[in-house]
């Protein structure tokens, strides 16, 4: 239902109605020491730490009454598989259906089986469409069908759709509860009509909405009205003359990456979705793209770090399985850099400061090639990084990895010149440095555009690639010069 009743005018409200925030949760009047701009409060953490130490179940509730969704997921998270069975078969019957959209999803799956399915039946009919969809997606098929026969008819024919879409689209990221008058009605017809469907329970209306969306006789939208603008105006007025006709419409079918793209750039709040005939089949709220793009981000620094996801509530062992495949590339193109060396084997036995000076060249390269690496892909992710500008980036990078090439290699030249007291030794690293910084920096530009433009995810590939390059060049490069200068 909407909370619209809860948002009247202040001479309207029940002197003893409770305030609430912007999902309709009430907000004590009373300061919570439990919570905090920071998140949850650690007095808060041991004091339910000690409630279930003791089984004290009276006060582990009130404990969790007091604290906001957000909060209550934090808390979740960071309990044993003991102590989290100990809280929810104490509390679930109180918690916030939004906490189970806060949970992350390993701990979501450990819940599920704690509180039950018919529990999540119930939790899922509270949500807004979008987040039941994401939770019901995470279930196996066999509890899917449990959850979704036991909901409401309404609500289970809005779910199957949501579920129909393609993943990481817009038409899973949308949430079908959508606010929509008919572009001949007046304003005073579309406040009378809101404060109507607020008491009736058939009305399936969004918990929280920015913008009516203004749809013609087919169900298209022509317009958008904040909900701002629309209190500003008088009763009389028709809604197509206040209405902003220059929307943004998402199809159906975009990348999520896509629509959290489209929010940031155009400073959206909300956007209505539209199918292939562009008839309203739902719309995405702010709340959601920032998920996204916490999500996407996330993704990004993941697979940098060579780990597919994010595996901090993982068992060890399903942990192991999932940094191994990538390790073993990483040993794949340590050989490689090692065959490399052991072509010079000779050469490094009669020079052993070769060997010694050997790991610098090829750590000021890796660091380098990883700067201008992280920079370049985190530009193509926020679409700044285009053909457009793609060779003047890369023109750069090769002009800042020449200049710090002969910075660093005046430097590492003079160290090592006094280091083993020879002229000779310094050149060749010197030489060795600025080949490498520029190598590092060319392919830190040129890695993740190509692999962009091959359809390939830069984030995922590129680090793989770079670190041959820089490790093989630099090692090839280094020894190459010791045995024509020093030999």
């Amino acid at each position: 239902m909407s909370d619209l009743d809860q948002q009247k005018p202040a001479e309207q409200r029940p002197a003893d109605s409770p305030l609430v925030d912007t999902n309709g949760h009430p907000i004590s009047s009373e300061k919570n020491p439990s919570e905090t701009y920071d998140g949850l409060h650690e007095d808060a953490v041991d004091s339910i730490l000690e409630a279930l130490e003791s089984q004290d179940v009276q006060a582990l509730r009130e404990h969790v009454a007091h604290l906001h969704f957000a909060d209550a997921a934090d808390l979740i998270e960071r309990l044993s598989a003991d102590q989290r069975r100990v809280l929810l078969d104490a509390t679930k019957d109180i918690l916030d259906p939004d906490v189970f959209t806060e949970l992350d999803e390993t701990v979501r799956d450990e819940v599920v089986d704690i509180v039950g399915l018919d529990a999540m039946a119930e939790v899922v009919s509270e949500l807004d469409t979008d987040d039941a969809v994401e939770i019901i997606d995470e279930l196996e098929k066999h509890e899917q069908e449990h959850v979704l026969d036991a909901i409401s008819p309404a609500d289970r024919t809005l779910i199957k759709e949501g579920l129909a879409y393609e993943e990481d689209t817009a038409g899973r990221l949308m949430q079908r509860e959508v606010m929509t008058v008919p572009q001949f009605w007046s304003i005073g017809e579309t406040i009378d009509f809101l404060r109507d469907i607020a008491e009736q329970e058939e009305w399936e209306t969004p918990n929280v909405f920015y913008d009516i969306v203004v749809v013609d006789p087919r169900h298209k939208p022509v317009g958008t009205i904040p909900l701002s603008l629309l209190l500003q105006s008088k009763r009389p007025v028709n809604v197509t003359d206040i209405m902003h006709e220059r929307m943004k419409l998402i199809p159906v079918d975009m990348d999520q990456e896509e629509v959290a793209f489209l929010f940031r750039q155009r400073d959206l709040v909300s956007a209505p979705v539209v199918g292939e005939e562009g008839r309203l089949v739902g719309v995405i709220t702010i709340d959601d793209v920032v998920d996204i793009i916490d999500e996407e981000a996330e993704e990004d620094i993941l697979a940098l770090g060579g780990v597919r996801e994010d595996d901090l509530y993982s068992a060890t062992l399903d942990t192991t399985k999932q940094r191994f495949s990538w390790l073993f590339v990483n040993l794949l193109t340590a050989i490689m850099a090692s065959v490399v060396i052991g072509f010079f084997q000779g050469t490094i036995e009669q020079v052993v400061a070769l060997a010694v000076l050997m790991p610098i060249v090829a750590s000021m390269g890796g660091n380098a090639g990883t700067q201008t690496l992280t920079v370049a892909v985190r530009a193509l992710a926020t679409k700044e990084l285009t053909s457009t500008n793609a060779m003047r980036q890369i023109g750069k990078e090769l002009l800042v990895g020449v200049i710090n090439g002969f910075v660093f290699a005046i430097l590492i030249g003079g160290v090592a010149w006094v280091w083993f007291s020879s002229l000779d030794i310094g050149i060749v690293i010197a030489l060795a440095m600025i080949v490498n910084m520029v190598v590092a920096g060319l392919f830190g530009a040129i890695i993740p555009i190509a692999l962009d433009r091959h359809g390939v995810d830069p984030a995922v590939a590129s680090s793989v690639f770079l670190t041959t390059v820089t490790d093989v060049v630099g090692f090839m490069v280094f020894l190459s010069l010791g045995a024509l200068l020093l030999l």
